[in-house]
């Protein structure tokens, strides 16, 4: 089960609330205002939301899951129909349904029809009016009395007006567990984001790994829009697989929605521990995977290269592809390339032995001696070179920091240390540490002069001194 990034305790003692509505009706607005995130895209247009997206309310005194849906409609038809799938899903494991209508429209054809899936669930439902904001909400709420729910609640979303009341009836309507003891967080959870151009198999990649029909898949680029989390256990370890959408070029960027599915993949990324890097081998690397991946170690995350879609390369090409993305990639030799076919399922063996060695790598433990042990070593075999009639003195390393693995050699004269030195440092320690697929960044202080600027006063048989000298050159003159 999918949670934001903001869980503090596993969420699988907690009851599930599901928002359920045809499109169009407000249901990512209450998701960002119940779990008081941006985590759901939100647009003036039905649609956007396509693939259930999990988060975790603590506004009210008990924590709950909210799960948003995408909108329901009847005559569904190609990735509008396995949106539906995706509603279902949600329906099934929900502990309570909230039936979203919208206050403007009124108790429309589309509302009746979805009221049916509903009642069929046999499942706790609240009927949650929208937009009710300038509205008389009395003349409002006697057009959908008919479809004989109660409690019907009137909210308006977006200015979190009634959601106080919704709270005390979500309360009232939820079997609680009766032990809400936080358990610790498991600190071995690895977030691991999948990046990529639009149409290289990420959501595949997710759905294999998962076992499940967890997100939207198709052929048609720009399937994602949103930032969707899983939570995978794979031999043993925890994971937070986090599903994006796929990056285009800027100047090919012309929807509001779209760029703002760009922007949540940018923050996904921060917030993550390792990224694949998906490439569609059938293609080869393009300039696009470069820039994406490039933008993957700027902002210092632990990345993996998957080359996927490898069963559709012929044979007689592939060590040619090899070589290509190889030297194109010449300027990260530190990444692992996977090729793999999620379709099938070949090859993610693999990838996961090189996630988790790229996030070992990144979260390693450095300790001070070994650090400075291995800068004498290397300054031993080949010193710094000379730079403006000097020679830097490096004296001593420790950690700096992890994710990404952070190493800061103090000395003096370290504002001369060449550009070249410090990759032969960078490479002597990620080769006697055996840090993979994350970058390694160096940093230098300088000890400095611990008497500039002080002086001590003179003695009186200095100032005597230094009378008799003036007199002297006086008379000299």
């Amino acid at each position: 089960m999918a949670v934001t990034e903001s869980v503090e305790v596993p969420p699988h003692w907690m009851p599930t609330v599901a928002l359920i509505g045809r499109p169009n009706v407000g249901k990512s607005t209450l998701f960002n205002a119940l779990t008081r995130t941006r985590d759901a895209l939100v647009a003036n247009m039905p649609g956007v939301t396509r693939d259930r997206q999990y988060g975790v309310s603590r506004v009210y005194s008990r924590p709950f899951i909210v799960c948003d849906t995408g909108g329901v409609m009847s005559d569904a038809a190609g990735l509008d129909a396995m949106t539906v799938g995706q509603v279902e899903l949600a329906i099934k494991e929900a502990d309570l349904l909230l039936f979203m209508v919208d206050a403007r429209d009124g108790l429309t054809v589309e509302d009746q029809r979805l009221v049916g899936r509903v009642r069929a669930a046999n499942k706790p439902t609240l009927l949650v009016v929208n937009k009710v904001d300038g509205l008389d909400e009395d003349t409002v709420a006697a057009d959908f009395y008919q479809l004989g729910f109660s409690p019907m609640v009137t909210i308006a979303a977006e200015h979190r007006r009634g959601l106080n009341v919704l709270f005390g009836h979500i309360e009232a309507s939820l079997d609680w567990p009766e032990q809400e003891q936080a358990e610790e967080l498991n600190s071995d959870l690895c977030r691991l984001t999948i990046v990529g151009r639009p149409n290289t198999g990420k959501s595949t990649l997710v759905n294999r790994l998962l076992g499940e029909e967890r997100v939207l898949a198709s052929d048609i680029p720009g399937t994602t829009r949103d930032v969707v989390r899983c939570q995978l256990s794979w031999r043993g370890r925890e994971y937070e697989l986090i599903d994006t959408a796929g990056v285009r070029r800027k100047s090919r960027v012309d929807d509001a929605v779209e760029k703002f599915s760009a922007l949540k993949t940018i923050r996904a990324l921060q917030g993550s521990h390792v990224a694949v890097v998906m490439i569609d081998g059938a293609e080869g690397i393009t300039d696009q995977d470069l820039t994406i991946l490039a933008m993957v170690l700027d902002s210092g995350r632990a990345a993996v290269v998957a080359v996927n879609k490898w069963d559709d390369v012929d044979r007689d090409e592939r060590s040619s592809v090899r070589n290509e993305v190889a030297r194109r990639l010449n300027f990260a030799p530190f990444l692992d390339v996977i090729q793999i076919s999620a379709l099938h399922g070949s090859g993610l063996g693999e990838l996961m032995i090189a996630v988790d060695q790229a996030w070992k790598s990144a979260t390693r433990e450095m300790r001070t001696p070994e650090l400075t042990k291995l800068l004498t070593e290397a300054v031993a075999r080949h010193q710094p070179p000379m730079k403006q009639g000097r020679i830097p003195r490096l004296r001593y390393a420790h950690a700096g920091g992890h994710n990404p693995p952070r190493i800061v050699i103090h000395g003096n004269r370290v504002d001369t240390v060449a550009e070249s030195y410090r990759r032969y440092l960078s490479n002597m320690f990620r080769e006697a540490l055996k840090i993979r697929g994350t970058p390694l960044l160096i940093e230098f202080k300088g000890g400095g002069n611990p008497y500039e600027g002080r002086k001590n006063p003179l003695t009186a048989r200095q100032i005597n001194k230094r009378k008799r000298l003036k007199k002297f050159v006086k008379r000299k003159r």
